[in-house]
């Protein structure tokens, strides 16, 4: 399955102020990282990867829509995957996208 264009074109507008931006093909989507790091993804799977701290993983996983992110079989820490019912709005949407660019941003240092 490919990624979702209109996630990705939303991503693009909320993303467009930030500096540092770059989009890469990665893990079947379309990944935003910010100075390097990855933020947010528009999931080849479907809905929106988002890196968070990693204790904060549990507690995400708890809310509705979301779900661990699986890689190799593994559950992983600083990842979740937030289901297209999660980020239907923009303000649903932008909630996460600042989760992952503030994260993102912290592990560079900006």
């Amino acid at each position: 399955m490919a990624y979702d264009e209109e996630l990705a074109n939303r991503l693009r507008e909320l993303l467009a102020a930030q500096r540092g931006v770059e989009e890469k093909r990665m893990f079947g989507g379309l990944a935003f990282l910010i100075n390097g790091n990855m933020a947010v993804a528009a999931s080849g799977r479907g809905g929106l990867m988002v890196r968070v701290p990693p204790e904060d993983t549990a507690a995400l996983l708890e809310r509705d829509h979301v779900e661990p992110m699986v890689m190799a079989g593994r559950e992983t820490r600083g990842w979740v995957r937030v289901g297209d019912d999660g980020v239907r709005t923009t303000r649903q949407l932008k909630s996460w996208v600042a989760r992952g660019v503030n994260y993102a941003k912290s592990l560079s240092g900006n």
